[in-house]
């Protein structure tokens, strides 16, 4: 505890050479056995704190206190972090009413709120907590997360506190949302300026009615927004950095219907915090321990056009440099041309054809909208602002909405968000050079046919020069498919025979829940084979434990993979239920999307979206292919994977546990992004549950955490284990089953273990790209993957910490033990054949064991 007597001055007074009077002692004994005014943390009725005093809160943290802002020399009460030798302000209080000189006061009042005056008289009152929930008993604490805490001493309840009152600082444990109870917003307005912390003209808030995002006000007009949350990052954001690292999340008051935003960060140690600054600029700050100063790790408004609404109503804006160039969108045109030339677009864009469907008129009802309005596309955008959520299972139904609507102007379906409508004019739309969503423009059917004539040109060209490149090879595969044509066309008619709809079995189960599952789009017989050329040997992908894959494409054009059951497959109806299940629950881009299934007499077939670079395992194997992932492929896959499984483990509607993490479920699209595949082996955990145990143990030989191949024993740190594997398969381009050292034998996670131990870890990347690749992020991932792959699961991480030593600059304080990389044995297995190496989705060696109990 602290002791103060900063308001007991003994000044000489003439007495020097006299000996001190006995009161003088007794008051010299008051000042140093009791406290002044106040205690550390706490301040309690009747005690003053002067200027020059401090609350300190408990473990400190923070420090509560007057103070005189950058060069100006008038007095507030603040909270600023006490550690840092930087004086940071977090939170003002008498903001509005500042103090002229060291006079002023905090004290609590006669009727239990905490009160600033100007001196010791305690007559005016500059400001005060002026909550009348107060019995008059109460005391004043500062907590460790920076909150000051008035507390009825009565009731036992906190009637104040400072986390509901914010300034311009957004904290962890703070809340950036609605409250509906009392429909007040917390609201966090900036600063005058660097030296008056007095109510700026900024500030920031949470739109969170309908599709949660950020916005930054300029008095009561919007000034910037982030677009929509996916549960990763704000998806209006030229940088879609993942928020979801730093413990940012949208959070739910299940008690009182509230929706906000709040963070945590991961390590405890870490000092992190948002500002909404004077000059309107939203700045993520951390405090960097080596140098000693706050570093902006993201800021917006990042460019010219992130200012909303920049180019008014149905136009887009193109950064370009440091200004900014608007362009109507694809059917409208500059509502007055003249302010367009001169650069001021502020009057938007307007319909060329006006839409007859918006006016509502019966006689275009909904059998008829299709003839009069179509929708054009635009890529890379930001999505418009005012949207409205629509609660549709896919794509189609959330066009369909749409086109139903009489008054729908465009609509979306986001990753991460699901469906979302818009009936009002579209503003605030920009490109992205990289990212972003595609959004769908609602227009007249004369604008569509103007597009699809210049589509078709390119289409018959490109089609031309097709032809003549393909049409030597294409004679031959018709003439090696055609022999099985016949007996395709008897199958299909044996099939329809006997079709039975399994669909209505398909339960969810979530703990001691069962739910359904939305519906997922049931394709029959005929369409898969015709997509699939019958499934001619030509379309083959490969085969997996599942069963062969094959390329096909819908009717229009749309290319799809196709996992067919084979009769002779480990793998049967319950992992197909359970992969179509969990898929149909699912939305991240870092997983394979479901498009639907076939489910027709012994035909059981999951259709997927199409990946043009197949599984990771075909480029590991592949000594020519693993020449064409430098280190910034490798790494951008390894993130991936990681924000993947933080998805299925944490970020999901349901907690799901992998069990088949390897390199032949984890798929390349076009751009060499990661997504996982293959959840016939998945489990769901409900409530609280964090692991269970089975008697069957499933999995692939190489990937298996000890304790489940031994044991049976499974949970989110099994997965963990097995992307310890991965990272290293992908470090070093070698496979983990098939790996030994020439010199003694070891296995890759001995071999990676010996290497680190030496400090010779960069030895174990690939050697086609040691001399291109980041040896930070290599030290890193080195460490982090043996991180993973400890023995005992309680030592292994998170995939939340593991996602931000990825991204991020966190230092890793944890020390590796030596694995001892038991790999489990057993003389009865189940085992598939292992595939070839240009499979879509190999399975190596995945075996069932039974475990005794």
């Amino acid at each position: 505890m602290s002791y103060y007597c900063d308001d007991i001055q003994i000044k000489e007074m003439g007495l020097m050479g006299k000996r001190v009077s006995v009161l003088a002692s007794l008051l010299i004994s008051f000042c140093f056995f009791f406290p002044a005014s106040l205690a550390a943390d706490t301040m309690t009725k009747g005690q003053l704190m002067k200027d020059g005093q401090v609350l300190v809160s408990p473990g400190n943290n923070f420090a509560l206190g007057f103070f005189s802002p950058g060069n100006s020399t008038r007095r507030y009460v603040g909270i600023w972090y006490y550690k840092i030798p930087v004086q940071t302000l977090v939170w003002v209080a008498n903001r509005e009413a500042s103090i002229s000189d060291t006079s002023g006061v905090l004290t609590i009042g006669d009727d239990g709120n905490l009160v600033i005056s100007d001196d010791d008289s305690r007559k005016t009152t500059l400001w005060s907590t002026n909550t009348s929930e107060s019995s008059g008993n109460s005391t004043a604490s500062l907590s460790d997360s920076g909150n000051l805490i008035l507390r009825d001493n009565n009731s036992g309840k906190n009637i104040w506190q400072s986390f509901d009152y914010p300034t311009d600082t957004f904290l962890p444990g703070m809340r950036l949302g609605l409250d509906i109870q009392t429909r007040t917003q917390k609201m966090y307005t900036s600063w005058k300026s660097p030296d008056d912390p007095a109510t700026g003209t900024y500030s920031l808030t949470a739109d969170t009615e309908g599709v949660a995002q950020v916005v930054v006000w300029n008095e009561t007009e919007r000034y910037w927004r982030s677009g929509p949350w996916n549960g990763e990052a704000f998806t209006g954001l030229a940088d879609q950095k993942p928020m979801y690292l730093f413990g940012f999340r949208l959070s739910y008051d299940d008690q009182n219907g509230n929706k906000f935003f709040s963070f945590t960060p991961f390590n405890n140690s870490d000092l992190i915090r948002f500002r909404s600054r004077w000059d309107g600029m939203l700045e993520q700050l951390n405090w960097d321990h080596a140098r000693q100063v706050w570093a902006v790790s993201w800021s917006e408004p990042s460019d010219a056009c992130e200012e909303y609404g920049k180019c008014g109503e149905y136009a887009s804006c193109n950064p370009a440099g440091n200004s900014a160039s608007c362009s109507c969108l694809k059917g409208f045109e500059p509502e007055s041309m003249e302010e367009w030339s001169e650069g001021n677009w502020s009057s938007g864009c307007s319909r060329r054809v006006p839409l007859k469907s918006l006016n509502c008129d019966s006689k275009y009802g909904t059998d008829r909208t299709e003839a009069v309005d179509g929708f054009l596309r635009l890529d890379g955008v930001k999505l418009p602002d005012q949207e409205d959520w629509a609660a549709v299972e896919d794509e189609e139904e959330c066009r369909r909405s749409c086109l139903d609507n009489c008054t729908c102007r465009a609509y979306a379906f986001a990753s991460g968000i699901g469906c979302l409508l818009w009936g009002r004019n579209l503003v605030d739309i920009r490109r992205f050079a990289d990212g972003g969503n595609q959004l769908y423009v609602r227009v007249a059917a004369s604008e569509l046919v103007e597009s699809r004539k210049i589509s078709k040109i390119i289409i018959v060209a490109i089609v031309l020069a097709a032809l003549v490149v393909i049409s030597l090879p294409c004679i031959f595969l018709i003439w090696r498919c055609r022999r099985n044509v016949l007996k395709d066309a008897w199958k299909l008619g044996r099939v329809k025979q006997k079709s039975i709809d399994l669909s209505q079995e398909l339960k969810l189960e979530v703990g001691d829940r069962k739910e359904k599952v939305p519906q997922l789009p049931l394709f029959d017989y005929s369409t898969v084979a015709q997509a699939t050329n019958n499934f001619c040997d030509a379309n083959k992908l490969g085969q997996g434990g599942f069963g062969p894959v094959y390329k096909g494409y819908l009717s229009g054009g749309k290319e799809i993979a196709v996992k067919r059951l084979s009769s002779g497959s480990g793998q049967g109806v319950e992992e197909f239920k359970n992969e179509v299940i969990l898929f149909a629950k699912l939305q991240h881009r870092n997983l394979v999307k479901l498009l639907g299934c076939c489910i027709q007499g012994e035909e059981k077939m999951l259709v997927y979206e199409y990946m043009p670079n197949k599984s990771l395992d075909a480029f590991i194997l592949d000594p020519r292919k693993r020449m064409e992932l430098d280190w910034t492929k490798r790494f951008n896959i390894i993130n991936g994977i990681s924000r993947g499984l933080l998805y299925l483990h944490r970020d999901s509607r349901l907690r799901i546990i992998h069990r088949d993490l390897k390199a032949g479920n984890i798929l390349l699209d076009e751009e060499m992004n990661a997504k996982i595949s293959d959840f016939g082996l998945a489990r769901i955990f409900g409530g609280n549950q964090n692991h269970a145990t089975t008697k069957r143990v499933v999995g692939t030989y190489g990937y298996m955490s000890p304790e489940y191949a031994m044991e049976g024993l499974f949970s989110t740190k099994s997965d963990v284990y097995s992307f310890g594997v991965l990272l290293f398969e992908i470090v070093t381009g070698k496979k983990n089953s098939g790996f030994y050292d020439e010199d003694q034998s070891l296995h890759l996670l001995r071999h990676a273990w010996k290497l680190w131990s030496e400090g010779k870890a960069a030895e174990l990347v690939d050697a086609s790209i040691r001399d291109t690749c980041s040896w930070d992020q290599v030290q890193r991932s080195v460490h982090l993957g043996l991180l993973c792959v400890q023995d005992m699961p309680s030592e292994r991480p998170d995939m939340s910490y593991v996602a931000l030593v990825l991204e991020s600059q966190t230092s890793i304080v944890q020390k590796p033990k030596q694995p001892t990389f038991i790999v489990a044995r057993t003389t009865r297995r189940e085992i598939t054949p292992a595939p070839s190496p240009d499979s879509f989705s190999a399975n190596d060696v995945t075996f069932t064991m039974p475990v005794g109990r």
